[in-house]
């Protein structure tokens, strides 16, 4: 894993730093999406010095009923294709209202109510910039859960075979 960081200057605003966290990927699953380049990017194998990340020992455990409950109600509001474009937009990075609402192409209400569902439901923050609302994933497990749905939709959708 490694982070890379952006600058965004807007006029009228002081500048922003975006943080953005890639990991590595081989040749093939990265381009694995015919016409489309994920947020990261790295040609090769991973070396050795960096292993893959692997849950502490004292997080590994069997999950029980609570956890496969948060997890379906994660799923289900990931069902919705609106909701799931907002998220997916916003592993990104942040972004407000108006911008959530030309990049997914819905009406700014129904993204407001979105938006707030999934506020509700812990998965994205929300701070004010002044009259703004700017919206960002609340964690990263969400941020990669929904690049791998996507990953594995498109491999449902153009045939791709599936790899680890």
């Amino acid at each position: 894993m490694w982070l890379s960081c952006r600058e965004d200057r807007r006029e009228g605003q002081a500048p922003r730093m975006y943080v953005t966290t890639h990991r590595y990927l081989s040749a093939h699953q990265c381009t694995c999406r015919a016409g489309w380049s994920p947020p990261w990017s790295y040609d090769g194998e991973m070396p050795a010095s960096n292993p893959p990340s692997v849950a502490p020992e004292s997080q590994r455990h069997t999950p029980g009923a609570p956890q496969f409950d948060a997890a379906a109600g994660v799923f289900a509001l990931l069902a919705d294709p609106t909701r799931l474009h907002l998220v997916w937009s916003l592993t990104q990075g942040e972004a407000d209202v108006n911008t959530l609402t030309d990049i997914c192409g819905a009406a700014r209400p129904a993204v407001s109510q979105h938006l707030a569902k999934l506020r509700l439901a812990g998965l994205v923050q929300v701070r004010k910039d002044g009259r703004r609302s700017i919206y960002t994933l609340r964690d990263g497990h969400l941020r990669r859960l929904a690049i791998e749905a996507l990953n594995h939709a498109d491999h449902l959708v153009t045939g791709t075979p599936p790899h680890d």
